[in-house]
């Protein structure tokens, strides 16, 4: 199993250079911080590269061990890779340390977690259905943005900014990306299954 220091390294150095932006308040910053999907969805990682290895015996690295759970992390950011890299990345050019917790959290990161899931996640015992629960962790973000934005005028990402794209296009923004993590979950478990049907044929 692939071990966890980088990812928590990069979200680590992520909040102290959130916090400790000029003329970011504490609060407010930490707020924000956690209020990125690309946040959220690294620290997933890091607890799955974590808890499973460091307390093994608890309900939360059982919770994390899970073959469902690990895979349902891997559509997520997967998704974060591919929207930085084709949607975000060219709106800005971090540079320095920015630069490299950004490298991290969207290259480095994913490309660690797709090679543990394919080396050291069991195969084969996913149900298709799975994908649907997969939808959970999206859409209860989405249901908080448009809350703490409606509250506080801030979006995270320009594809949900209701301020700017009014709630027509925002909510056909959103259901495109549902679209497509749905999607994106059943083709990992078609792969899962696969894998796990390879895997037995050849122990046959």
């Amino acid at each position: 199993m692939a071990r966890p220091p980088l990812a928590w390294f990069a979200i680590l150095l992520q909040y102290y250079l959130t916090v400790t932006k000029p003329g970011a308040p504490f609060i407010e910053a930490t707020v924000r911080y956690f209020s990125f999907f690309t946040i959220l969805t690294n620290l997933l990682v890091a607890l799955a590269l974590t808890l499973p290895w460091l307390a093994p015996d608890t309900r939360l690295g059982a919770f994390f061990t899970r073959p469902s759970v690990r895979t349902a992390i891997l559509t997520y950011i997967i998704i974060v890779a591919v929207i930085y890299h084709y949607l975000l990345a060219k709106l800005w050019n971090p540079q320095g340390w920015q630069l490299l917790a950004d490298t991290i959290q969207h290259v480095v990161t994913p490309a660690l977690y797709v090679i543990d899931w394919v080396l050291f996640v069991p195969k084969g015992t996913i149900r298709w259905k799975s994908a649907f629960a997969c939808l959970l962790y999206p859409l209860g973000y989405a249901v908080y943005s448009l809350i703490h934005g409606a509250v506080t005028g801030f979006y995270p990402y320009p594809f949900i900014n209701v301020g700017e794209l009014g709630y027509d296009k925002m909510f056909l923004n959103m259901g495109v990306l549902v679209l497509v993590l749905f999607g994106l979950g059943l083709a990992l478990i078609g792969i899962d299954r696969r894998m796990g049907h390879n895997s037995n044929a050849a122990k046959a």
